[in-house]
């Protein structure tokens, strides 16, 4: 008789041609098309959950789903075989059985985004759904000391939008840094709210713009108004990079960052 086990698993997806990450009936999901491989390669209706849902357009390199599952496939044919079935723009990028308890989202410690700004002397095509392309140079130091003040814990009331619960988290930490022609952004928090990052990048820009004073940021979060930040970047800049878990040896937690100490990158000009 077949048992039953939980499996865990790292997506990578090209979020271009998806209307986000949560299922729906009448729209092409990144939740949809992988229940819908799963469930073709063990024959059986498999429901997934996951660490987070990501907007539309929004990318994954680090996305962590769990799912329960009644095969005795091997985890490394399983993972092959869930692949398969999977268009081009999704992928299964580790997979292995895990403890019953597992829930991604539960579980998580942190999650770690990206966002990249492309300041190339003419936009490129082929980055288009890659990063947001500003033509005007961006002062980056300023954007750096921005940073700082969205470090430890707020009221993000302001850097959201829609019906809200707790809008309290904890950032621990953000770094900008540029390589090459692009500016990243990066933060890790314990959670984050609709739009929360793509909220953030967007006042960054503006004091990189030099249309925005720091502390407007220090004063959007004391005050929680949403009319201070009206502004949103662009959903294809991002990426879910990594989800932390406590068990900070297993292979999940390996970094997909450029290196694991991105912050000695911020050197660069």
């Amino acid at each position: 008789m077949t048992q039953s086990r939980t499996i865990r698993a790292t997506v990578e997806y090209d979020g271009t041609g998806f209307k986000g990450f949560q299922r729906q009936r009448t729209a092409r999901t990144v939740q949809g098309v992988l229940e819908s491989a799963i469930s073709s390669v063990v024959s059986a209706n498999v429901g997934i959950e996951a660490a987070g849902r990501t907007d539309s357009g929004v990318h994954a390199k680090g996305q962590v789903i769990a799912f329960r599952v009644s095969s005795n496939l091997k985890d490394d044919v399983l993972q092959r075989a869930i692949n398969a079935h999977l268009p081009c723009d999704v992928a299964l990028r580790q997979l292995a059985t895990t403890s019953n308890g597992f829930r991604p989202r539960g579980d998580a410690v942190s999650r770690v985004y990206r966002y990249r700004i492309d300041q190339g002397e003419a936009r490129s095509v082929l980055d288009r759904e890659r990063a947001w392309y500003i033509s005007q140079p961006l002062n980056i130091d300023r954007m750096r000391m921005a940073a700082e003040e969205f470090l430890g814990t707020h009221d993000f009331n302001a850097y959201t939008s829609g019906r809200q619960g707790n809008t309290w988290r904890s950032v621990y930490d953000h770094a900008v840094w540029r390589l090459g022609p692009s500016i990243h952004v990066q933060v890790e928090a314990n959670a984050f709210l609709y739009r929360m990052v793509r909220r953030m990048v967007a006042d960054l820009v503006r004091v990189g713009r030099g249309v925005m004073e720091i502390s407007e940021i220090r004063d959007a979060l004391k005050s929680g108004e949403r009319l201070k930040v009206q502004e949103c970047a662009p959903a294809n800049g991002l990426t879910l990079m990594q989800v932390r878990y406590p068990d900070r040896d297993s292979r999940y937690n390996v970094s997909h960052l450029i290196g694991e100490n991105f912050h000695a990158l911020q050197g660069s000009q």
